[in-house]
């Protein structure tokens, strides 16, 4: 509806023009200057914000040119044009803004200004678009599809009989003792875990509504997964840091075992030569010894 001060109706011919109609036209009856200061209130009748007009020289939130008065009007789903034979159109840029007349059986009242007497008629029945709806069945069935692709995704998650997508758990020991360990806890992802369910061809994804409902349980399944990811990866850092200290370790072992066990080549190859020496020259002065005393049994004889 459309209400104002003064003669700012009349100077827009909006008089008898302020029904639930999602669009009206109405031309300037009056001289230029005619609605300086007054102001008009639009509010749609499905709950829209009402939104309060002030004409002027476009300073002090006053409206001035067609851009002005657009930029007022855009809190309400409205939008405002003028042709070139001066006629003002103001109409709905959706359907949230428009009006639907409640029927007197139901107990529904009929808003707006009345100018002449209401007839009702039969409701036609409503053309569907076959291209659309066969479009949006499509769309239905790729969805559906990628959930099934979830579901046995999330089911060949699986790494020597643990699978952390299916609600199992994974217990990493770090050392000997078994005191130091890591447990993770799975998650059961699948698409009934994350809140998905599938669509049905003829009602879901029919309208904006109904699509942006599917829209906000996608948004929501894409941050439970997005957390769940930042979980994983910050238990991945701990076994990746334990597992470098756990190989630094082996090394250290394996170096001091060695450092116990393992002998210098050269230096026992140098300790056998100086035994080989050692043996030559005792058997060399055993064999010296025995020739002096032959000698000496000699001269004795």
């Amino acid at each position: 509806s459309v209400t104002g001060t003064g003669n700012a109706l009349n100077a827009l011919g909006l008089a008898g023009n302020t029904g639930t109609a999602t669009a009206f036209t109405a031309a300037r009856t009056s001289g230029i200057g005619g609605i300086a200061g007054k102001t008009l209130t639009f509010t749609s009748f499905n709950g829209g914000t009402a939104v309060n007009v002030t004409f002027g020289d476009g300073t002090n939130g006053t409206v001035k040119t067609l851009d002005q008065l657009n930029t007022k009007l855009q809190a309400n789903n409205l939008t405002a044009t003028i042709d070139a034979n001066g006629l003002l159109t103001v109409s709905t840029t959706n359907d949230y803004a428009s009006s639907t007349i409640g029927s007197s059986a139901a107990g529904g009242a009929i808003g707006g200004t009345l100018t002449s007497s209401l007839t009702f008629s039969t409701a036609s029945t409503p053309v569907q678009d076959t291209v659309a709806q066969t479009s949006r069945a499509n769309l239905v069935n790729q969805y559906n599809n990628i959930l099934n692709q979830i579901d046995t995704t999330a089911q060949d998650s699986s790494f020597n009989g643990v699978n952390l997508l299916n609600g199992d758990q994974l217990k990493l020991v770090f050392d000997e003792t078994g005191k130091s360990n890591l447990s993770i806890t799975g998650v059961t992802y699948n698409s009934k875990g994350l809140g998905l369910a599938a669509l049905t061809s003829g009602v879901d994804f029919i309208d904006n509504a109904a699509t942006n409902k599917v829209l906000t349980n996608l948004n929501a399944a894409s941050s439970t997964l997005r957390s769940e990811a930042s979980s994983l990866g910050s238990n991945l850092s701990v076994v990746q840091v334990r597992q470098d200290f756990n190989k630094s370790l082996i090394n250290v072992l394996q170096t001091g075992s060695s450092n116990l066990t393992l002998a210098d080549t050269n230096t026992e190859a140098a300790n056998s030569q100086a035994l080989s020496t050692r043996q030559s020259i005792a058997v060399s002065a055993l064999s010296l010894a025995n020739q002096s005393q032959q000698s000496v049994l000699q001269l004795l004889r």
